[in-house]
Formats: C-alpha cells, sequence, structure tokens
C-alpha cells in the first residue's frame, strides 16, 4: 500500500510532498529533513490495539513475530509481504527497583509510578539500531539498490553489518572516524562482513563524507536522516506502551546522541494521539552527556526552540561556526552519544515541543556510576545507556520528575558493546582505570565489584566467600 504514503518536508514553510519510492535524505526544495507520511483516512480498516496485538498470536509468521513489523499498521509505507525481518525487537520493558531507589523513585512493586527500564539489548546486533535498520532496510528493497552505507560509532554499522549479511540483500559500506569506535560494535561490523573505511576524522566527519559518497555512487544511505529508519524505530514505544497495557507512562527518558531515537519517540506518540489511541503524551527527556552537550547547550542555555517549524537557525549555525573556530570536538566513554552536530537537530525539537521535553546534561562518571546500578539489577547496558538513569537521578534531584511518577529509561545497547569500560570500572586496577576512564574525567568507581584474589586453596576460598557474605 504504497500509495497511502508520502514524504514531505518538516519546514511548513516549504511542506513539499515527494513519493514513496523516491531516495531522499533531504527535501530538495529547501534542504531540510523529511519525514514519512499516511493518509491514515484511506487505510482499508483503521489502526486498533486489538489488532495490533492480535498478531501476536500468529507469531509462527515472521512479521507477526517481529517486533517491528506486527506493528505494521503503524507504519504502512510498503506492503507487508515485502518488509525485511531478521527477528528484531524482541525486547524487555522491565520494573528496575534498584534503580528507582538510585534515581530517587518509588520502588515499591506495588506502585503506580516507578522506574521502568527498555532494554534494547536483546536486539540481534544488540542495540536499538536494529528497529530502524528494519525500516530502512525495507525501503531499500523497495527501491532496488544493492549497496547501503552509513557513518557510525559503532551500534549503527554493527546493524546494517548484519542485515547485509542475514539477508545477503545488499553490500555494507560503513565510514568510521578514528578512534573513534568500540571493540565490541566493530568486531560486529567486521565479521558481518562489511566493507569498513576507517578515515581521519570523528563521527561528524564521517557523516559528512558519507553523505557526498553516497550521492555522488547512488548508495542507500541509513543514517537517521533516512525518514525510513525513524518509521521503525517508532515501534520501540509501540512496544513499552503495550507491555504497560497501554496506560501512557508520565516519562520517556533516552539518551540523546543523533537524536533519531528522540524524534522517532515524538513522532510516535504525536501520531497515536492523533489517531486516538492514546489519550495523552508523555514528557520526554533527552539526556547528552557533558562532552558531547550540543543539545543540551542550544535549547537549555540559548533557549532554542521548534517554534512551529522555525527554530532560530541563525543561533545555530553561530553554534556551530564556534564549534569549528575553537575546534571543539565531543570527548566521552559514552561513544554511542559522542556526536557535536546531531542530523535530527531540528526534528527532535519538534519531538520536545510536541512532548512538553526537557533536555540535560551528566558527566562520564554520573554515566558510569548509573551503568554499575543498572548491571547490579540485572540488565547489562553499554554506558550511552546508562545517561538515561543519570539523567532521571538528576531530574529528580532538581524536582522536575516527582518521586511517584512512572518513568520509562532507554537503555539502547548491551553491555558487551563496550566492556572495557566496564572492567576497567570494577577492576580495582588504577592503571587500567586511569587509561581507559581517567583521561573522561572519571575519578572514582563509587559501586566497584572488583575481583577477589585468593589462594588455591580450597580452605582459603571457603574463608574468603563467609567473609563476604
Amino acid at each position: 500500500m504504497p500509495e497511502l504514503a508520502f514524504q514531505q518536508c518538516i519546514h511548513p514553510d516549504c511542506a513539499a510532498t515527494f513519493a514513496v519510492d523516491e531516495v531522499l535524505v533531504a527535501c530538495p526544495k529547501c534542504g531540510h529533513l523529511l519525514d514519512v507520511q499516511y493518509e491514515w483516512d484511506r487505510l482499508p480498516v483503521p489502526p486498533s490495539l486489538g489488532a495490533i496485538e492480535a498478531k501476536w498470536s500468529r507469531r509462527a509468521e515472521p512479521h507477526c513475530f517481529s517486533g517491528v513489523w506486527r506493528f505494521h499498521d503503524l507504519l504502512p509505507f510498503a506492503p507487508a509481504e515485502q518488509c525485511v525481518t531478521i527477528g528484531e525487537g524482541q525486547t524487555l520493558l522491565q520494573r528496575a527497583p534498584g534503580v528507582a531507589r538510585y534515581a530517587g523513585l518509588d520502588p515499591s512493586p506495588d506502585s503506580a509510578g516507578g522506574l521502568f527500564l527498555q532494554y534494547e539489548g536483546m536486539n540481534p546486533s544488540g542495540s536499538f539500531k536494529d528497529n530502524g535498520m528494519a525500516g530502512a532496510f525495507t525501503h531499500a528493497r523497495l527501491v532496488g539498490a544493492t549497496r547501503a552505507a552509513c557513518a557510525s560509532t559503532g551500534n549503527t554499522s554493527a546493524s546494517l553489518a548484519l542485515y547485509c549479511s542475514a539477508t545477503r540483500l545488499m553490500r555494507a559500506i560503513i565510514f568510521i572516524g578514528s578512534g573513534k569506535i568500540a571493540y565490541g560494535k566493530l568486531s560486529q561490523a567486521l565479521d558481518y562482513g562489511a566493507l569498513t573505511l576507517q578515515i581521519d576524522g570523528d563521527f561528524d566527519d564521517a557523516m559528512a563524507r558519507v553523505k557526498e559518497v553516497s550521492q555522488q555512487m547512488g548508495i542507500y544511505l541509513v543514517n537517521s536522516v533516512n525518514p525510513f529508519r525513524l518509521e521503525g524505530q517508532k515501534t520501540i514505544m509501540f512496544r513499552v506502551l503495550e507491555a504497560l497495557r497501554w496506560q501512557v507512562p508520565d516519562w520517556i527518558v533516552v539518551p540523546g546522541g543523533n537524536l533519531g531515537n528522540s524524534s522517532a519517540f515524538g513522532k510516535a506518540f504525536h501520531e497515536l494521539h492523533q489517531l486516538g489511541l492514546i489519550p495523552r503524551v508523555p514528557r520526554l527527556a533527552v539526556i547528552n552527556a557533558t562532552g558531547a552537550n550540543t543539545l543540551y547547550d542550544l535549547v537549555e542555555l540559548q533557549g532554542l526552540r521548534w517554534n512551529d517549524g522555525g527554530p532560530d537557525e541563525r543561533l545555530i549555525g553561530q553554534f556551530y561556526h564556534d564549534m569549528n573556530a575553537n575546534n571543539r570536538r565531543a570527548s566521552t566513554i559514552a561513544s554511542a552519544i559522542e556526536i557535536n552536530r546531531p542530523v535530527n537537530l531540528t526534528k527532535c525539537l519538534r519531538a520536545l515541543a510536541w512532548c512538553n521535553g526537557v533536555v540535560r546534561e551528566v558527566t562520564d562518571q554520573e554515566i558510569l556510576d548509573a551503568k554499575a546500578q543498572v548491571g547490579a539489577d540485572g540488565l547489562g547496558c553499554e554506558p550511552a545507556s546508562a545517561a538515561s538513569v543519570a539523567g532521571t537521578k538528576r531530574l529528580v534531584q532538581e524536582g522536575v520528575i516527582a518521586p511517584d511518577e512512572r518513568v520509562v529509561c532507554v537503555l539502547t545497547g548491551h553491555q558487551l558493546k563496550d566492556p572495557k569500560a566496564t572492567v576497567a570500572y570494577h577492576m580495582g586496577d588504577r592503571e587500567m582505570f586511569d587509561e581507559v576512564l581517567g583521561s573522561r574525567g572519571v575519578q572514582t568507581a563509587q559501586f566497584e565489584n572488583s575481583p577477589v584474589g585468593v589462594a588455591n586453596d580450597s580452605e582459603a576460598i571457603v574463608r574468603e566467600i563467609r567473609e563476604n557474605e
């Protein structure tokens, strides 16, 4: 049913529309970002929560098993039978009383509030990116692409390489910056057979080059400037709501890097509310690392707003000009959000307006301490994921989030995406700690859980176990 969907420029003074089968990453008329839009009133059957949930009873069918495509009614840009899936979206929403206590929220299991962790590390490539890749890959297949490319700090490259390898539909070409990718992620791209190009520069440089080369060579670009990527990422929030029996939480808290997730989440809630499927939208909090805090600086310090589709582009331009003049580069242990120039900045501003959102920054020390608390509650995550928990703690301390509210923190990636940071935090080896973490301004491991040295003797081992009970 592609005729029921179209692409549209997000700038209200332009609002140009384009067919679904056009391959675009920006409006060719004005240069702004594009949305995928739907003519909901022309759908044969309006979307309903009951019909969506009924698909789980048909989970032997791959598209009903997929945590993306079982919500096809809410992203119907391609015929269901053409949608690409490798089993993405089998994720978990789990109440986390220990993390709630750490953040200052009600930890009671019977509470109407509390803190929930949406764990996207259970995706096939180990991160949330597989949701978006299912959407982008489906569109790439629809238009007959044979090669797909991305710039990446790690997770996008792993996901693209996996989809290319698992489906054999196209070749993956990956642009990474020098020294700006965790080995846990790089290993996936290499193992899955992608052509990996490491350029002399950071993520922002890689993003600029991949856009140029993709346009020049006709390669399909899957970064989150691709509007079909964000359609897949909407389904993270559909699964959150499904797990909460369609009761809308008070807050969604998400790490902010390239701002694709926050943009997709805002669109998801806006559409659900327009369709009458939810009575209200939750508030949105986007959390930057202090070493990569473009959104925080522009929104909270300089007052940048969506302004009904007319954000102050002069302010944005001046910010980036000053960044270049001062040669300021992103630097944080949370490599997945180590981005200075978020490509979805304007869409995120729109999401913040739709969801009455806020932006905060947290230090690498706060991120790693929060990460240790997430692990202690049974879910291991990469450093960037824990920014959501650290940000929640800060917002509770500020009185922005009330202790009795229901908060969902999105954990974007698996712990083994960046095991070096975890081991350095917990080992008790100061030399390793300083080498890996000290350069990021991390001073202490408040929740260290280092191995205990013990003699090769049963009695000594028993004594040690008893002393640590």
